[in-house]
């Protein structure tokens, strides 16, 4: 699908604000209200817009702690990897997995717990005992500096 600068604006306003109504968004691009909607039914069919959500506050859900975690695994084979990727696609922790290159680790985990406690049940109990996992590094987050959720169009 090839973007214009219409369908290009809309995608910068529906990524600031998913809720935004089919005539504020046609005011704010300078189309009309038809033509907008069809627009973002088009993009939504071709797969650019992937879906609508709510983001929520961590802190205020009693999540105050997130972790950086660095994965090793024993064997570099494709059914080791599909073994560890779909037990950690279970554990409602883990924001963000990555199969990474470049460090001493195949992985890098984004998690968010509660306190040090939760994530020393979540590594102990949940992650380190996944078949193929030889080594963890964890790091801890103090501040987020940029959160952007935001792609560039």
């Amino acid at each position: 699908m090839t973007l214009d600068r219409y369908d290009r604006r809309i995608l910068e306003v529906l990524q600031g604000d998913g809720r935004i109504s089919n005539q504020d968004l046609a005011e704010r691009i300078g189309l009309s209200a038809s033509p907008c909607l069809r627009r973002v039914r088009a993009l939504e069919e071709a797969g650019v817009i992937a879906g609508y959500r709510a983001y929520l506050d961590a802190s205020k859900l009693g999540l105050s702690l997130m972790a950086l975690i660095h994965i090793a695994m024993d064997r570099h084979t494709p059914e080791r990897f599909a073994n560890f990727e779909s037990k950690v696609k279970e554990l409602p922790e883990v924001l963000e997995c990555l199969l990474i290159t470049g460090q001493d680790a195949d992985y890098q985990l984004k998690a968010v717990v509660p306190d040090m406690e939760a994530y020393q049940a979540l590594l102990l109990n949940k992650i380190t005992r996944i078949e193929g996992v030889s080594g963890v590094h964890s790091s801890f987050v103090m501040r987020s500096v940029v959160d952007k959720r935001a792609l560039p169009v």
